[in-house]
């Protein structure tokens, strides 16, 4: 067994040794807009809360202490977002996304995908996708490192506005099925991954 403290390691390796080990995770491809640009980005640091209302989280990494991300940016600014879950068809599409453009290039009109009027908030959606989430702003935290210096916006988006593909919903029983999505996941680095087998086990009362 390799034990190491925090001390041991650099900023590098204690984000490795995170990043490869908290696996799969969920990528939310997030549309917002800056003016009349609407930004295309793939977050890995996702996930949702329990409870009573429709709640999920969304950690995205600072340029600089001083300088969000364009999608931590523009939600900031608007409050608004479409989250939506990467399929395997799309992982291309969304790998071209992950590209570093300025904040007045669209990454839509680079990959060529087709937008969708949302209901409850200015941002399109993306017609491809099989699931998206209109959302709002809920909460906002800043996480400063050690030094106190920015490091990462953490977002609680709370959604207003639920689309799912008919091929991917069981409407009887309201069930997502996940052999039709075809869910892609994050490992670490480059590594990208699907469902393998999936099985059930029935809890103890």
């Amino acid at each position: 067994m390799h034990h190491f403290t925090r001390q041991d390691l650099s900023a590098r390796q204690q984000y490795k040794f995170i990043s490869g080990s908290i696996i799969p995770r969920p990528i939310a491809w997030v549309t917002t807009l800056a003016g009349t640009v609407v930004n295309l980005a793939p977050f890995s640091f996702f996930s949702s809360i329990p409870g009573s209302e429709p709640l999920m989280t969304l950690a995205i990494g600072r340029k600089t202490p001083q300088q969000p991300k364009d999608t931590a940016a523009n939600l900031l600014a608007t409050g608004e977002a479409v989250v939506h879950i990467v399929s395997a068809d799309l992982v291309e599409q969304m790998n071209a996304t992950a590209a570093n453009l300025p904040a007045s290039e669209s990454e839509v009109v680079a990959t060529q995908l087709d937008l969708v009027t949302s209901h409850s908030v200015a941002v399109p959606g993306l017609a491809a996708a099989k699931i998206r989430f209109e959302s709002t702003v809920y909460q906002h935290l800043v996480i400063n490192d050690h030094t106190g210096q920015a490091m990462a916006d953490l977002f609680v988006l709370r959604v207003s506005d639920f689309y799912f593909a008919d091929e991917v919903f069981d409407a009887t029983h309201d069930y997502i099925l996940p052999a039709a999505l075809k869910p892609v996941a994050r490992l670490a680095g480059a590594e990208y991954a699907e469902l393998g087998p999936t099985y059930q086990l029935t809890r103890p009362q």
